[in-house]
């Protein structure tokens, strides 16, 4: 796919995209734009290490692996709120996240942020497409991602594609930790993200579910951190397909095979309860 990009002289303003996206409530059409966004961002301390406090990260010379989706909200919202993306932004389902480190984050204060999205795909429940990111900074290439999201009641021509479910690994418990019943609320203010399914009970039944859920990205965040010694700093990457969301307040557990190269992950609840479940790969 060839991307058009627009280059922004600043990044977009998040309440007005807000407004917008709460405006927006029926799907449009089936086809994707193909313009996407760039903007240089700084990289501000104080921001930072309100992000390492809410996902109890310790300090460090090098960014979080998921620190970039932090910088890229606010262009990811003005791309899926603009008036060619035909589906709805809240209702989107994530599906699968996808971060590749392709060179240590270290001494970055400055980075060049593009996104666009791509891949429709028929789904059983209506439609997928990647939301990806790409990360520059002075050097090149330094980040990307990829995110599926699903769109419900889209309806597309063809048979959705068969996924086939990954093999059994071995793998044993790291480590436990809560999930309080305000970490929705703290994540937002300083991702910017306010889902309002993140957020509180009441604001969670208005879409359905019994409590609010915990953010899909500080999920990771959090596995991705208690599992720092067992991964590379750089060439690597990093998946995670999320299952049943984790509903707040609750304990979660993480269970991983041994260091290496190539690894498997899984976040459970209580119970046969399996909230995600992830590998690490070296970059081919």
């Amino acid at each position: 796919m060839t991307v058009k990009w627009l280059d922004l002289t600043s990044p977009p303003h998040l309440p007005a995209l807000y407004a917008r996206a709460a405006a927006r409530r029926k799907i449009t059409g089936s086809t994707l734009p193909e313009q996407g966004l760039r903007c240089w961002v700084e990289v501000e301390p104080t921001s930072l290490a309100a992000f390492r406090d809410v996902c109890d990260l310790a300090p460090s010379p090098l960014l979080p692996p998921t620190y970039p989706h932090v910088l890229a909200f606010g262009l990811q919202m003005q791309l899926l709120t603009s008036k060619d993306f035909p589906f709805p932004l809240l209702g989107l389902i994530h599906l699968t996240n996808r971060i590749r480190l392709l060179r240590p984050m270290g001494s970055v204060t400055q980075l060049r942020i593009g996104v666009f999205v791509h891949n429709l795909q028929k789904h059983p429940k209506g439609a997928t497409f990647e939301v990806v990111t790409q990360v520059d900074d002075m050097l090149g290439p330094l980040w990307e991602a990829e995110s599926t999201l699903l769109c419900k009641g889209v309806e597309l021509p063809g048979e959705a594609p068969e996924t086939l479910p990954p093999g059994p690994v071995v793998l044993n418990e790291l480590t436990r930790w809560y999930a309080p019943a305000d970490i929705g609320r703290r994540y937002a203010k300083v991702s910017g993200d306010f889902n309002p399914i993140h957020l509180s009970a009441a604001s969670a039944k208005l879409f359905g579910l019994p409590s609010a859920i915990a953010h899909g990205l500080w999920i990771k965040t959090r596995a991705v951190a208690a599992l720092n010694s067992h991964l590379p700093a750089a060439n690597v990457e990093i998946f995670v397909a999320f299952k049943k969301p984790v509903r707040l307040p609750s304990e979660v557990i993480l269970l991983s095979s041994e260091a290496g190269s190539s690894g498997d992950f899984q976040l459970n609840g209580h119970g046969d309860l399996v909230h995600l479940i992830g590998n690490w790969r070296p970059i081919s």
